[in-house]
This record gives structure tokens, sequence and C-alpha cells, in this order.
């Protein structure tokens, strides 16, 4: 009774368009008034200290540095030397799209601020050159996903916190599935452009033209070259290497690049304030949400009616894809894997796969 009155109200409020934060503390509420002897208190508890974490904090500062990094003008540049490595190829423009968005994502860690900042640049401009509206938005829509795999990933330190991974083994777990995407957009950008005849870039890039844009680029591109390699060399922590991040692209915005002021400054804080309050509250209660499935025993009931239905990993994570897939034609990555992480995670663990392999399944 229990579970299917948790899962109608969650998916009742979110039909309703009750925010998701909101929708999974409401239904968790509502579940335990009724059903349940656990004092509601526990919600408000569990939420605060939850988000009380010194690992979360990385996430608010990823997303600030992204912010500056997009007002900076850092995503211009990047744009530059993408489009001196790889625009002379059929289709130039959609390469360039999405090696600029690979490039991004590893600076961000968000796929939104991904798109936003690559987009703005890219989609007027393969308008303009005949790509086609709907190809080049969803060209840049699918290469700015590629920002939740590729480390630094907000996603995989929201994974981390609500499932105790360690958020350096999903970083390096991300590196080399991010590439193959990239190759495989690249790949298939390839196919359309010769099929539908696509312009290459307006001119042919030399080596001199690559080595002047990597110049331009220089600082830009040493950002994750400090993140990353701090976090994996042991430097700094994935939380110290955000706050890093944020001072660096302050510094490179403001007496290099010189495109920071007071203006556009506050604007950066403006955006991932208004972002991050969104997620943080998600968050919260999405762990008092899985506090509450745990002590009611349900995602143990769950996982004993998957594996009574097939006992084969693959077939499992198959079945999980498949509600995946509907999930996020309703809801974004960040809060299906707030609400569904909970509950297949115990399952996951129960049929043997590793905790980091199901964070890339679910990101």
């Amino acid at each position: 009774m229990d579970i299917v009155l948790l899962i109608v109200l969650l998916f009742l409020f979110l039909s309703l368009s009750v925010p998701i934060g909101i929708s999974l503390g409401l239904a968790t509420m509502i579940t335990m008034v009724f059903t349940s002897t656990i004092p509601v208190i526990m919600i408000a508890q569990t939420a605060f200290t939850g988000i009380d974490s010194f690992p979360l904090l990385a996430i608010p500062f990823f997303m600030l540095a992204g912010s500056l990094m997009e007002y900076g003008g850092i995503s211009k540049r990047i744009v530059d030397f993408a489009e001196s490595l790889v625009g002379f190829m059929v289709g130039g423009l959609a390469m360039v799209t999405v090696t600029a968005c690979m490039f991004f994502a590893a600076i961000s860690g968000s796929g939104p601020a991904t798109v936003s900042a690559i987009g703005s640049f890219m989609i007027p401009e393969m308008k303009e050159k005949n790509y086609g509206g709907p190809f080049a938005a969803a060209l840049t829509a699918a290469a700015g996903s590629i920002g939740v795999i590729i480390p630094p990933s907000i996603p995989f330190v929201i994974f981390a916190v609500i499932s105790g991974t360690s958020v350096l083994e999903l970083f390096v777990a991300g590196i080399v599935p991010g590439i193959m995407l990239g190759i495989a957009l690249m790949t298939l950008s390839y196919f359309v452009a010769k099929k539908r005849n696509y312009p290459k870039a307006d001119r042919n890039y030399g080596l001199k033209d690559v080595s002047t844009s990597f110049v331009g680029a220089f600082w830009a591109l040493l950002v994750p070259v400090i993140i990353l390699g701090g976090i994996y060399g042991g430097i700094f922590t994935p939380t110290e290497a955000a706050v890093s991040g944020v001072v660096y692209a302050l510094f490179v915005g403001k007496f290099i690049y010189k495109e920071l002021n007071a203006i556009t400054i506050k604007a950066a804080f403006m955006d991932a304030l208004v972002v991050n309050g969104a997620t943080t509250f998600m968050l919260g209660l999405s762990l008092a949400f899985a506090t509450f499935l745990t002590m009611e025993e349900i995602p143990m009931r769950i996982g004993t009616w998957i594996v009574s239905a097939s006992s084969t990993p693959w077939v499992i994570l198959m079945m999980i894809n498949a509600m995946l897939l509907v999930v996020g034609c309703f809801v974004d990555n960040i809060s299906s894997m707030i609400i569904l992480t909970p509950i297949f995670l115990p399952v996951m663990k129960q049929i043997g796969v590793d905790p980091v392999h199901f964070g890339l399944f679910m990101t």
C-alpha cells in the first residue's frame, strides 16, 4: 500500500507541474502520515543533515565557475580553437559544435551551461549556413549533454552524495565514455552533413591558424588541466577544485580577457544562484525521500520483484534503461537521478553491479 501511494502521489504532483523538490517532500510526508509511524519531522532533519556536506559544496562552485566562464569570453575562444581543428571537415560547423561542447564540458561540469555557452554562438551560425534549425538545436542539445559524463560532472557529484560513491572514481570512469560519445556524435554529424550537403567552414585552416587560435584559447584550455589535474594528482578535492575554478575564471575573465565587469559578474552570480537553489532544495528532499524508502524497506521489495522477473544483470539494466528513457521524456537527468537512484541502487548492489558503473548508467 505504501509503495503504491508514494508512487501515485509523486507522479500526480509531477503531472500537475509541481516542482520536483516539493513533489518529493509532499509525497513522502503524506505517505508517512497515512501508512507509517515514522515522525514527519524526519523529513526536515534528513534534508538538512543531507545537504550539510562538504563534497556537496562542489556543485554551487562548479555552477558559478561555468557561469563566469560563459560571461568571461572563454566559450567564444574555445569555439574559435575547435573551428581551427575540425572546421575543414565535411559538416565543419557541426564538428566544431561537438568539439567545443566537449572542451567546455571539461570546464563547467554542466550540460545546460555547455548548451547555453556554445549554443549561443553555434546555433545562429549553423542556421546562417543552412544547416537547418532543428538539426542545429538537436545537435547542440545532444553535444551539451556530454557535459554530464565528461568530468568534472555536477550529476556525478550529486550521484556520489546520494549513493556514497567516490567522486574521484566517477570522474575517472566518465573520461572514456564521454570521449566515445563525442566521437559518435561527430561520426553521425559527418554522415548527416554528407547526405544533406552541409558546407564546410568558410576557409581552410593551416597550422598557423591552429597555433594562433590555441594561443587565444590557452587560458581557457588551462582550466580543465588545473581542475582535473589537481583532482587526479591528489592536490585538492573536487570541492577545492571547484573553488579554484571560480577564482581562475574571475582572474582570466577580468584581467586577461577583460570581458568581466561588475554587471556581468553580478549576472553570472545570479544565474548560478537560481540554478543551485533549485538543485540543493531538490537534493535535500530527495535524501529524505531515500531515507523513508530505506526505513520502509521499499527498495528491497522492488528488488525482489525485479529479480523475480529476471536475475540476469544486463536484462535488469535494460529494463531500467527503458524506464529512464520514458522518464527522461518528462524530467531532466538530474531530477530522474534524484528520484530513481534511491530506488534502484540497492537493487544494483543486490545483483552485483558496481555503483560506479550504475552512476555512469544513471547520468
